[in-house]
Order: C-alpha cells, then sequence, then structure tokens
C-alpha cells in the first residue's frame, strides 16, 4: 500500500498563477504508469497539491490553514482551481493507461472549532471510499482542498495533510512526497538523511519560494513527522527509485 504525494511545485509552475508544468506531469506519470504496468506497485493512491492553481486563489481570497472565510465565492473558486488541476492530472495517467479515478476532499472531509480554544483543530477525512476503489483496481487521486471548520467558514486542507489522513486510514505502507527538491536540505544545500524531530531541523527549515498558504517545507516535516510510519522527501529525478521500492531522499520517522 502506498500513498504517493506529487508536489504542486513539481506539477505547476508554482509562481505563475493556474499555469500548468507540463513536461514535468507528464515524467511523473511516465514513472507511475511504469510501475503500474512492472507489477513494482499495486495499490497506489495520489495525492497532488496544489501548486499554481489553489494557491493563488487561496492567497488572493486570505484563506490558509489558519485564517477562515464564509465568503461562498471564495470557497467556490479555490475548489474549483483544484479540481480543474486534478483533472489535468487524471488526463494524464488515462492517456497512459492508469484506472485513476478522483477523489474531492471538500465534499468529504471537515474539521472541528478546536482552534477557537488555542489548539490545532482537528480534521476528519473519512476514507472508506478510498479503501474501496482500491479493492476495485483503481488509483484515487485526491488533492489539497478548502475544507469545512467549525466556527471559522472554509479553511485550507493542504495536500500534505491529505496524505497523512489517507495512509492512516488506508494502512499504508510507504509514504512518499515528491518535491521540487530533492530533500530537506541543510545550511550548506546537502540531503539530510534522515529527521527524527523538528528540533534537529528547525534551523535549516524556512517559507516557500513562491505563494503557498500551507507552510512550506517546515509544514511538510511537521506534518510528516506526526503520521507515526516512516515517509521519503525526495525530487522528481527520484521518483521511480522510491516507486522501485528504495528511500531516496530525506527519511522521515518520527515514531
Amino acid at each position: 500500500m502506498t500513498v504517493l504525494k506529487l508536489g504542486g511545485s513539481v506539477v505547476t509552475e508554482k509562481d505563475s498563477p493556474e499555469t500548468l508544468d507540463g513536461p514535468a506531469l507528464d515524467a511523473a506519470a511516465d514513472a507511475l504508469a511504469d510501475a503500474l504496468a512492472g507489477g513494482k506497485v499495486s495499490n497506489l493512491v495520489v495525492v497532488h497539491g496544489a501548486g499554481s492553481f489553489g494557491h493563488h486563489y487561496a492567497s488572493q481570497h486570505g484563506v490558509s490553514k489558519t485564517e477562515g472565510s464564509r465568503d461562498a465565492t471564495a470557497a467556490v473558486e479555490i475548489n474549483r482551481s483544484m479540481k480543474t488541476l486534478n483533472e489535468f492530472v487524471l488526463a494524464r495517467l488515462h492517456e497512459r493507461d492508469v484506472p485513476a479515478v478522483p477523489v474531492h476532499p471538500f465534499s468529504a472531509a471537515h474539521r472541528d472549532e478546536a482552534a477557537s480554544r488555542g489548539e490545532a483543530a482537528e480534521t476528519t477525512l473519512p476514507t472508506q471510499q478510498v479503501a474501496t476503489m482500491l479493492g476495485e483496481g483503481f488509483v484515487p487521486v485526491l488533492h489539497g482542498d478548502v475544507v469545512a471548520q467549525a466556527g471559522a467558514g472554509v479553511t485550507i486542507l493542504s495536500g500534505d495533510e491529505v496524505v497523512v489522513e489517507v495512509a492512516k486510514g488506508v494502512g499504508a505502507d510507504r509514504v512518499g512526497f515528491c518535491s521540487s527538491v530533492s530533500g530537506v536540505l541543510d545550511d550548506e544545500g546537502a540531503v539530510i538523511p534522515e529527521i527524527n524531530s523538528y528540533e534537529e531541523v528547525a534551523d535549516y527549515l524556512g517559507g516557500s519560494d513562491a505563494t503557498d498558504v500551507t507552510g512550506g517545507m517546515a509544514g511538510k516535516v511537521r506534518t510528516l513527522l506526526e503520521l507515526g510510519a516512516p515517509a521519503s522527501i525526495f525530487g522528481p529525478d527520484d521518483l521511480g527509485s522510491f516507486l522501485d521500492g528504495e528511500g531516496p531522499g530525506t527519511r522521515i520517522d518520527g515514531a
């Protein structure tokens, strides 16, 4: 059971609104199709980030993981942009005979209002439909999205959070994050081979180079440390090796 995240910075031109990185998405789709056809991966869930689609509209409307909105237009624009990107991803996979099907988190997930009490809001994302899709031979494709949050309207559910919820729900054996960089980098630009606590790397983690309302690499590392299972962050060139069963890039294990 493998859950793979394709970062928004990998499949889109993140600093140009609603701009797809066609060659990068094609290369990722080729790697996935080859792995499935060759039997290297059987049960596969794909999650993609927002990149220049969802992030653009979320930033425009001031919506983030912690700042909500009750503006229906804002919610629809963010969600629509993510569904558009999802359709691009599905189309590339279908061209390669990958049985990919969409799962839109906005229609299924929700958050409580614990954040208003100074606590982290708890996210609930049912995964029974994902498990059933896998059992029927499909490849579910999810994405970052808006999510209804009690007391806040809608907030942002990052693709990283979706990965964690799905991985826990379906009992994933392997979790991979294909990012725009080759792993988590130290202050000299070298890949950190393993991270077991946020404190180990706090000094190295900054924000994203482009608009990102979900926390950039720092948010990614924090999220994966909470997963309770090993995960890998690696660059596009290492996607094939990850699907082959190797552990490229940075291994993150907070268990």
